[in-house]
């Protein structure tokens, strides 16, 4: 698979709720971030409140974030920043702490619903060996405030970790993916917490376009594509997900679900990467997370698009133009967040 390069922030949507069938989940750049100029944090806000985005990811907390969020409904999931996972993980008391400053002091009026320790670390950065420790501790002080319920604890992986993904039924984890992984999806079996993934199937477009059609990366194909056991597979996101489940059967994991983290597909940038492109893509991914996928079908799929905003202090290219709207808070082409028309 391709590995995307690396990224500060983003945005994202998710899966069926209580509330509306298709609950969006955005991650969005911070207003005082070095890659985007956007509104203030309350007026981010209220765009996703008038678009009935009830969840968010943030890649670090930020006062001034968390107070726009007070009293909104909107659930978070908040990224730990990388270079904390040293102390957390070698001191309970540091996690305490960062549990205590960026959890606790804004709890139960900002709705926590998960950290992500690590976003595509696994396997080669250095802070990979980091994350189970830290993993533990940050439970354990969740655990000591009584949140242990509510705020789940787990990290990101992009699909760099296959180390051979077809067909679907063969995904298996490379080697040193899977030797951080094995005891990271053990204790996240045991604490009920899901696996997070970051899925493009853009990247495998572009980085493969002989094998990978265009029709199978947006949804659009006509038919099966890929026929895998008993399974047939019209596009690529259900076969790339599906993949991940695989190989976390291989390693014992196969109940644990997995949450896409972060996927979408960018406005510009190059020949695939344009608004008509970009809109299909979102829209039909939209439709596809209710349905589950063919290896795990009738579980809807939490699933956050990445971006809410182009980021426009990012070099010229694809990766700034990933955004449904861009700083200025107009929409870079129109979407439909309710699957109940769709």
């Amino acid at each position: 698979m391709i590995r995307r390069c690396r990224r500060c922030r983003h945005l994202h949507i998710s899966e069926a709720s209580r509330t509306l069938l298709f609950p969006q989940v955005v991650k969005w750049a911070s207003a005082t971030g070095c890659w985007a100029t956007i509104s203030p944090p309350a007026e981010v806000v209220a765009l996703f409140q008038q678009h009935n985005i009830t969840r968010m990811r943030i890649y670090f907390p930020t006062t001034e974030i968390l107070e726009a969020l007070r009293g909104s409904n909107i659930e978070l999931t908040l990224d730990v920043p990388r270079e904390d996972l040293r102390l957390l993980a070698s001191d309970a008391a540091t996690a305490g702490d960062w549990i205590g400053r960026n959890v606790r002091a804004h709890w139960p009026n900002v709705l926590f619903r998960r950290l992500v320790v690590g976003n595509e670390l696994i396997p080669s950065v250095a802070e990979a060996q980091f994350i189970l420790p830290a993993m533990k501790n940050l439970h354990n002080a969740l655990s000591s405030a009584g949140l242990e319920n509510h705020i789940k604890v787990s990290t990101a992986v992009d699909t760099g970790v296959l180390g051979q993904s077809y067909p679907p039924s063969a995904g298996k984890f490379t080697a040193a993916a899977g030797d951080l992984l094995g005891p990271i999806v053990e204790f996240l079996s045991s604490t009920g917490a899901p696996l997070l993934a970051n899925v493009y199937t853009y990247f495998a477009y572009v980085g493969n376009p002989a094998d990978v059609s265009l029709d199978y990366a947006l949804f659009t194909a006509g038919g099966a594509v890929v026929s895998d056991e008993r399974n047939s597979y019209q596009n690529l996101f259900h076969a790339v997900l599906d993949s991940v489940y695989a190989a976390l059967e291989k390693i014992g994991a196969g109940g644990l679900e997995v949450v896409v983290s972060e996927s979408g597909w960018p406005s510009a940038g190059s020949a695939a990467a344009t608004v008509g492109n970009a809109r299909t893509y979102n829209q039909n991914l939209i439709r596809h997370t209710r349905e589950g996928t063919p290896r795990k079908p009738g579980r809807p799929i939490e699933t956050y698009i990445f971006a809410m905003f182009n980021e426009n202090k990012k070099a010229p290219g694809t990766e700034e133009n990933f955004g449904l709207f861009y700083p200025n808070k107009q929409p870079v082409y129109p979407i439909n967040f309710q699957t109940q028309s769709i």
